[in-house]
């Protein structure tokens, strides 16, 4: 790559560093805040849930955004909005200001985030070049949560609102290089058609009920929870709807025919699952039992960023010599191992115990990760880049959603009583959930597996084509006979 390309794909990475290390920041100062401004656990709770909601719930049409109006505009606009919101955040001094402040912030990092990638999968050739440029900006994003925790730990100890000062200093320093480096994207072409308004209501109502409803199941009544996930089902199929008839649709219902992309995004969910879910219960275990400190607890966790340094490093051999495919069923049998090594948590434990587990985490992360961004974003047509990087980030916040209410929920209920063993209980009871969702994952991801075989001995496989990971040479060939790395069939 070009040193511009470079510059690019470092600005880029920027932003989605800041995205992560905003959001584990906020993780570990979340014990400061309550003390400051003597909040409620349900305030609390929602100080998270309101950025959760925002992302989730407004992913998709931030995509589509991106395609429809420019990824450059869209992208520099609302990291604006993200660098603003999360100062307010800052200067909060009630709950409901805070609460506020996140929302808008995870609206501004749910039209910020897919514009960011679509610029990457759209600026850089298809093949070894945007394989590597994905990969990098995949151990970027997990350097950023894993950093952030440390960080976070670091700023806590001197005023929380450090927490959300510092995203504004690193979001302006991101904007000026953007403005400088980000080259502008082509002006959408005019066909005349309106945009699908009805689309976009439906589906971001239906994100932002199914998360809202996955959020709360813990804390309300289950039928006040199937009431809410009923109505966003209801919302799915009347968008479903909507987008069959509609003539400029939001989301091209034809590219939930391709099977790579599908099992990507259902994959990547039941892996955010997991991951999130775990990592809950090894705080909640750290610090609740344990009695460690909130940045003994970031550092014991810092190893999980092994992914930063591997993504970008050791993968990409990897998808060279095996494809997406294997790499990605590969990670997230290590990440099954991983959990399954933390199911006989003692109270005694030291970390050396709890070292390889997390290590296993860190490389299953750096396999997984930033090969599902690229078959989920590989051979989609560049009008719809936006899109297929909103579903993708839609289905990993929904999955994170998903998972901290699975174990949240399983924790409660086998938790009986304060006393140590109790607390064990409920902690090896819920460490089954990641377990499961990665076993899971493994077995769509399987699949993919089976699609490479098909392609390789006739061709791709129906609803993979084109995307087959191995595919004979001619579908995978790069300008000038160079052989690409393959790049599909998760």
């Amino acid at each position: 790559m070009s040193g511009r390309a470079w510059g690019v794909l470092l600005v880029l990475c920027g932003a989605i560093f800041l995205e992560g290390i905003d959001v584990a920041m906020l993780n570990v100062a979340l014990p400061a805040i309550r003390e400051d401004l003597d909040l409620s656990t349900g305030t609390l709770q929602w100080v998270m849930s309101a950025y959760v909601l925002g992302y989730g719930g407004f992913m998709l049409l931030g995509g589509r955004a991106a395609d429809l109006f420019g990824r450059r505009r869209m992208f520099l606009l609302w990291l604006v909005v993200f660098l603003l919101f999360s100062g307010l955040g800052g200067l909060a001094t009630e709950g409901w200001m805070l609460i506020v402040a996140r929302f808008v912030t995870g609206i501004a990092a749910a039209f910020m985030t897919p514009a960011g990638l679509s610029i990457i999968t759209t600026g850089f050739p298809e093949g070894p070049q945007r394989d590597k440029a994905l990969l990098v900006y995949a151990g970027t994003a997990a350097g950023g949560f894993s950093i952030g925790l440390v960080v976070g730990g670091l700023l806590s100890a001197i005023d929380w609102r450090w927490v959300f000062f510092a995203p504004v200093i690193l979001s302006f320093g991101i904007l000026l290089a953007a403005l400088k480096l980000v080259p502008a994207s082509p002006r959408p072409e005019r066909t005349g058609q309106g945009v699908d308004l009805a689309g976009a209501v439906t589906v971001t109502a239906g994100i932002l009920l199914l998360v809202f409803g996955v959020e709360r199941a813990t804390h309300v009544p289950a039928v006040w929870t199937v009431a809410t996930v009923g109505a966003a089902l209801l919302l799915f199929l009347a968008f479903v709807l909507i987008e069959r008839g509609a003539s400029s649709p939001l989301v091209r219902l034809g590219l939930f025919r391709g099977g790579a992309l599908v099992r990507a995004n259902v994959s990547g969910l039941l892996f955010a699952a997991g991951f999130f879910g775990f990592q809950f219960i090894a705080v909640l275990y750290l610090q609740e039992l344990r009695g460690w400190s909130s940045l003994q607890t970031s550092f014991a966790l810092i190893v999980i960023g092994v992914d930063a340094v591997l993504s970008p490093l050791l993968t990409p051999r990897l998808v060279a010599r095996f494809g997406n495919a294997r790499v990605i069923f590969g990670g997230l049998l290590l990440a099954s191992l991983s959990y399954a090594l933390f199911l006989p948590i003692a109270a005694d434990w030291t970390y050396a115990a709890m070292f390889p587990g997390l290590l296993l985490l860190g490389l299953a992360f750096s396999l997984v990760y930033g090969p599902l961004t690229i078959v989920a974003t590989d051979g989609i047509a560049e009008e719809e880049q936006g899109v297929a990087g909103g579903l993708l980030y839609t289905s990993f916040q929904f999955g994170a959603a998903l998972g901290l209410s699975a174990v949240a929920a399983v924790n409660i209920g086998a938790t009986e009583g304060t006393s140590p063993a109790a607390l064990l209980d409920g902690y090896r009871a819920a460490l089954v959930v990641p377990l499961a969702a990665a076993l899971t994952a493994a077995a769509v991801s399987a699949f993919g597996l089976r699609a490479r075989r098909t392609a390789a001995g006739g061709g791709p496989s129906s609803g993979d084509s084109g995307q087959g990971d191995g595919a004979p040479p001619s579908a995978n060939t790069a300008p000038g006979g160079v052989e690409r790395p393959a790049a599909v069939g998760a």
